[in-house]
């Protein structure tokens, strides 16, 4: 699986780069690297990247600004890499596109069991060509259709483009209509993670799940709130 697998490392410290990159080809993974945002992109354009690291603090053009032009044009994970523990940080990480940070210092082994889950997501949500035409089981609520198989959503009859994380956490709500799950539970299932401190993640995906929905338009909004407990999908 992995062999076919480009992860792109941008980081301006070398040690750090080259620590990754030793972990991730030990898993089986192609590794380009880049101390800067400008070298990332290049190298970008060139190769068929799968997955990126990121990191936040760099000369020049920093991980956020990198984040958010890769976004313009691509779906691909986009995992953070901070030194800074603050939410702030984390945030405005997500905000701007990003799929998961990890704070340094790290432990090489967790962060390549986020990558291994990101790109598991990734592959969920563009299976090959011969399966992207299936119709598959498909959920439908109140003008939203997901189709499980191909990972296609529908609201309002437009195809919206959906993170694997935000896919993951919008499919959960709406096979479960009427449940409400708290951020934790969302956290623990989407994550397959325990959650072992407070954190805003979970809302800042909802938040930008409900942008892509255009749910501020919508008078019936298919993600609700309910407040002090979680989220829900109602019928």
């Amino acid at each position: 699986m992995a062999k076919d697998v480009n992860i792109l490392v941008v980081d301006d410290e070398k040690e750090i780069a080259d620590l990754v990159e030793i972990y991730l080809v030990s898993d089986g993974y192609k590794v380009f690297k880049a101390s800067n945002a400008v070298e990332g992109l290049q190298i970008m354009g060139k190769e068929d990247i799968d997955l990126v690291l990121l990191d936040l603090m760099m000369p020049g053009m920093d991980g956020m600004e990198m984040c958010k032009k890769i976004r313009e044009t691509s779906n691909i994970p986009i995992i953070m890499l901070t030194a800074k523990s603050g939410d702030i940080d984390k945030i405005v990480g997500l905000g701007n596109g990003a799929d998961d940070y990890v704070t340094k210092p790290f432990n090489p082994l967790e962060l390549a069991a986020r990558v291994k889950s990101q790109l598991r997501r990734y592959t969920q949500l563009n299976p090959g060509s011969a399966q992207s035409d299936s119709v598959g089981e498909e959920i439908v609520i109140r003008g939203l259709s997901i189709n499980k198989d191909n990972h296609k959503v529908m609201v309002d009859d437009e195809e919206i483009r959906l993170t694997p994380i935000e896919f993951d956490i919008l499919y959960l709500l709406a096979s479960n209509p009427g449940k409400v799950f708290s951020t934790d539970e969302i956290f623990e299932k989407v994550w397959n993670e325990k959650v072992y401190e407070a954190n805003n993640t979970v809302m800042v995906h909802i938040r930008r799940l409900r942008g892509k929905m255009k749910e501020d338009l919508r008078q019936d909004k298919i993600i609700t709130t309910v407040w002090g407990v979680g989220y829900k999908i109602e019928k």
